[in-house]
């Protein structure tokens, strides 16, 4: 699996987690629902503002996003 999928993935558990939607997440991204499927779905790669943006609010650690243990 490419790590942007995997990354995609990791994110939507950790979303779904919290019980939050795409919608919402992307508002506090100021971004669309769509843009921000395309996170979740590997289509786009996250840089690093969002990814420590994302960890915060969604309770993880870049390691968790990873799969780095």
């Amino acid at each position: 699996m490419d790590i942007s999928k995997m990354v995609g993935e990791n994110l939507k558990s950790a979303r779904k987690a919290k019980n939050l939607t795409q919608k919402m997440i992307a508002g506090e991204l100021n971004k669309k629902q769509a843009d921000y499927s395309d996170y979740e779905t590997g289509k786009i790669q996250l840089d690093y503002e969002k990814i420590i943006f994302l960890c915060n609010r969604l309770g993880i650690t870049p390691n968790d996003l990873f799969n780095i243990f």
